[in-house]
């Protein structure tokens, strides 16, 4: 039978809390134009981070050090917390605050290091990598590989951000966004 670890359970539930989470962020979040326009600008960072990486990893198959990941191990969730910080600051709304710091911490950081196990265990060169990269916030120069000739940056492919769908977090987003404002024009709470 399998072990049952807490990053095991939060990989299972950060969907499903996803959702259970989005209801209640619709209901108790407060926006007006100037927390929409602030946040909204914060969740494009996000996504457009989220975009750029999804367009240079080969999951499962290579290891991801180039684009945003020659900066971060986790572009991909740097992009869901600039996307959250963004729609935090569009709720205006500090127990809708504490609630995604409390699923980041929760969910998000066990998820993060079972992924890490599991990148060590598949990609020889993961030890040195994760030795120079952060795991969440940038660093300020590109990390280049012990390749000489690896810039670090390589190019973004259109057809690896189509493959892993990440428009949908696009679509999500801008319909948050809408269901924000018609909350605050139709005066719905």
């Amino acid at each position: 039978m399998a072990s049952w670890s807490w990053s095991r359970i939060a990989t299972r539930m950060r969907v499903p809390l996803g959702f259970a989470f989005a209801a209640g962020y619709f209901w108790f979040a407060a926006p007006t134009w100037l927390s929409i326009a602030g946040g909204a600008i914060c969740s494009l960072i996000g996504l457009a981070v989220r975009a750029v990486a999804s367009g240079h990893i080969r999951k499962n198959s290579s290891l991801a050090t180039s684009g945003p990941y020659a900066y971060t191990r986790n572009p991909l969730y740097l992009g869901s917390v600039l996307m959250a910080l963004g729609f935090v600051i569009a709720a205006r709304n500090w127990w809708i605050g504490m609630a995604a710091l409390v699923m980041f911490l929760v969910i998000y950081i066990p998820v993060i290091k079972a992924e890490e196990v599991y990148l060590r265990g598949i990609f020889p060169d993961y030890a040195e990598y994760a030795a120079n990269v952060p795991r969440l916030f940038p660093r300020l120069a590109p990390y280049r590989t012990t390749n000489s000739d690896d810039t670090g940056l390589g190019s973004f492919s259109r057809e690896l951000y189509l493959k892993h769908r990440e428009y949908n977090a696009a679509l999500g987003s801008g319909l948050m966004i809408g269901a924000l404002i018609l909350k605050m024009v139709l005066g719905a709470h």
